[in-house]
């Protein structure tokens, strides 16, 4: 069963139509790169969403468009390799997810247009743009806040398992993104006061030292945020979460669909969905420094009934009562 109800907050910028805007390109193939940190069956929804969108503008792959897939399997370090690739391949603009990802093509170009697909880290601050009203140079899209508001999932986590006292955090160290969430969640565990056990996970190997880990450390409960080589590695994740019983909260809803206990997110697809705009108004001639950057309007509580009779965890009225999407 799913339920929609959108918890709003404020963005940069609102939502723009998502209505065609032009009539069909014609006489041209238009050439557009994709860089991805995770898999290719990683977020379908959110690529079919942006075909759907660059369709309705006119742009169909296979007809008028070639789109240049590359995709790291959660391997970070293959990103300058892949990003030298696809500016070799002379795209008119390429959709770049993750810092990571969109470090290495602007190290390598200042020339291509870069829509970022997402990014759970400041741009300003991490010196990709100039500033989120006018980005400047060669880089704009959508950001992520998650980073932001690991505080309210902490405490989403606690109404759920009000026993709880520690929790395990299991992100990869090398993304700036990770240390972010890692940050926010030190804020939000003062506040409940909560503990809290840092564990690092670099390689897929990783991810059992470190539920094992948190056993050792008695923790009870999770808070994983998919960035870097974690969101590569989904299923697994949940299934080891399950095993250990453990609560758990996640960055993105995705996770949930996997079989997740919960999310509470930004909606991937609606964000997907203005990227698209964003590469069709580069293909009709905008600067990318002269599009302002958008933030998330849009969140989603999502909760999985069947992982939670999994761990022996009753869900509250109070929290399904908010819930966007439930999974029975």
């Amino acid at each position: 069963m799913e339920r929609r109800g959108f918890v709003k907050l404020v963005g940069t910028v609102a939502a723009w139509p998502l209505a065609s805007w032009a009539q069909q390109p014609k006489g041209k193939t238009r050439r557009i790169g994709l860089l991805e940190p995770a898999t290719p069956v990683s977020f379908p929804a959110r690529l079919k969403a942006f075909h759907q969108v660059l369709r309705e503008a006119g742009y169909v792959e296979g007809q008028n468009l070639v789109v240049d897939y590359r995709y790291a399997h959660g391997k970070l370090e293959q990103f300058p390799a892949l990003a030298a690739e696809l500016v070799a391949l002379k795209p008119e603009c390429v959709v770049a997810v993750g810092i990571d990802a969109i470090r290495a093509l602007r190290n390598l170009t200042s020339t291509i247009p870069i829509v970022m697909g997402t990014i759970d880290a400041d741009p300003v601050k991490e010196g990709l743009v100039a500033s989120m009203a006018r980005p400047g140079g060669n880089v704009t899209g959508m950001v992520g806040i998650g980073w932001e508001i690991v505080g309210k999932r902490l405490e989403l986590l606690k109404e759920v398992a009000p026993k709880i006292t520690r929790v395990a955090v299991i992100f990869d160290p090398r993304s700036p993104a990770g240390h972010a969430h890692v940050r926010g969640a030190e804020v939000g565990a003062r506040a409940l006061k909560l503990q809290l056990q840092l564990l690092e996970a670099k390689e897929p190997a990783d991810l059992n030292n470190a539920f094992r880990a948190a056993r050792g450390a008695r923790a009870n409960a999770l808070y994983v945020p998919g960035v870097g080589m974690v969101n590569s590695h989904r299923p697994r994740i949940v299934a080891l979460a399950i095993e250990a019983r453990l609560p758990a909260i996640y960055s993105s809803a995705e996770f949930v669909g996997d079989g997740g206990l919960m999310a509470y997110a930004a909606n991937g697809v609606e964000q997907f969905r203005r990227v698209a705009t964003y590469v069709d108004k580069i293909l009709k001639g905008a600067k990318p420094g002269d599009l302002p950057i958008q933030q998330p309007t849009t969140f989603e509580l999502a909760v999985n009934l069947k992982t939670a009779r999994a761990i022996g965890l009753a869900i509250p009225k109070s929290i399904l009562g908010r819930a966007d999407r439930v999974i029975e």
